[in-house]
């Protein structure tokens, strides 16, 4: 399985936002799409992302405040990024070793998704209950 796998059944839609909104508008979109983390999309350029996490890290546990801060200050910049090609092996070691929930997808340069790491263990879970269920049948000689 690779990242456009899981693209083509969670789909391509991207929420995005500009740097230049304070960080509580920026909760207040990520709260109406129900998402985790927004990426900061400029001029069609990837500069950044914003999750829950840097709010808790960079503004509650400081004591900032989310209505005078603005994304570009607190918006992660040192992206780690995939291919729609890259394997989900590859994928989850990127989530382990670097302590990352979203994963951006490009393809020459241009955001065509982003993963999560829900998104990644779901199919990884499944892939791996059918190979399981396939090696069931095959043992016991049943088709399922």
């Amino acid at each position: 399985m690779n990242v456009n796998q899981i693209l083509s059944v969670k789909g391509n839609e991207v929420h995005s936002i500009l740097s230049s909104i304070t960080v509580y508008e920026a909760l207040r979109i990520m709260g109406e799409r129900n998402v985790g983390a927004v990426l900061i999309i400029e001029d069609n350029v990837l500069k950044g992302i914003l999750s829950e996490r840097d709010y808790a890290r960079k503004i509650a546990l400081k004591n900032k405040s989310s209505r005078d801060t603005f994304v570009h200050e607190i918006m992660d910049t040192d992206l780690i990024t995939v291919t729609p090609t890259d394997d989900l092996d590859y994928c989850m070691d990127l989530i382990t070793n670097k302590r990352i929930r979203h994963l951006p997808v490009l393809l020459e340069n241009e955001v065509v998704g982003i993963i999560s790491i829900g998104d990644v263990v779901k199919t990884i879970m499944e892939n791996q209950k059918n190979t399981i269920d396939y090696l069931d049948s095959y043992i016991t000689g049943t088709k399922t």
